[in-house]
Order: C-alpha cells, then sequence, then structure tokens
C-alpha cells in the first residue's frame, strides 16, 4: 500500500528540520568541506529525504529524477528557487531554513556532477 502524498512530504519536512536542528553548525559562505558534519548531513538530507520522492537513486519516483541527464540544460538558479521556495501548488516543499541558499547552490552543483553517496548524517570523515 502506498502512502498519501501529503503524508510522505509531511515526513520528509519533519525529517529534515529534525535533522537541521541538530546539526552541529552550518558552514558560513554555503559549499561544505567534503567529509565535514554539514557536508554529510547534505548528503543524508539530499539522499534521504530528497530521496523519498525523487527516488533514493534520485532516478526519479514521485517526483522527477535528480540525475545529471535529467537536470543537464536546467538553469542553476531555477534549481536553487526550487529547493529553497519549493514549489506552490506541487508536493514540493520549500527547504528554506534548513538549507541556505548557497548549500541548495552546493546541492544543484553536485547533483549536475552525480551526487556522492550517503555515508549517514553521523558517519565519521573518511
Amino acid at each position: 500500500m502506498k502512502p498519501p502524498p501529503l503524508l510522505v512530504h509531511v515526513a520528509v519536512f519533519i525529517g529534515a528540520a529534525l535533522i537541521a536542528a541538530y546539526a552541529s553548525a552550518a558552514e558560513e559562505g554555503g559549499a561544505p568541506r567534503a567529509g565535514s558534519p554539514r557536508y554529510r548531513e547534505l548528503v543524508h538530507i539530499v539522499r534521504q529525504d530528497c530521496g523519498s520522492c525523487h527516488g533514493l537513486t534520485l532516478a526519479g519516483g514521485l517526483g522527477p529524477a535528480l540525475t545529471p541527464g535529467a537536470l543537464a540544460g536546467k538553469p542553476a538558479d531555477s534549481l536553487v528557487a526550487t529547493i529553497v521556495g519549493g514549489r506552490p501548488g506541487t508536493p514540493m516543499p520549500p527547504f528554506v531554513g534548513i538549507v541556505s541558499e548557497a548549500e541548495a547552490g552546493w546541492i544543484v552543483d553536485q547533483l549536475m556532477r552525480g551526487f556522492p553517496a550517503d555515508g549517514g548524517a553521523g558517519a565519521p570523515a573518511h
């Protein structure tokens, strides 16, 4: 049985808010350092929370695919705006307050390159 989309989005939003609430310290200026706690949190948010709609491999699900091929040709600033502000009238929630605009830019850049694997939000740096 498939859960109702609204329930999925509420769960995603709560999960993302909890991760943000327990985040150690957001790095200033946007792009997290590879292996830093914020880097791992952002990778975890995208792989788990975004993945709940866009597919755990980001190849699509309830939401469209977030693979480099699917995003090719799409304007990065529009994708950043979608992450930060959501898409009113659709199930895409806003992530403002969870990720900064600069972090959303980093997420878009990573999605366009092929997003890193999730080592877990609390996994030690490699």
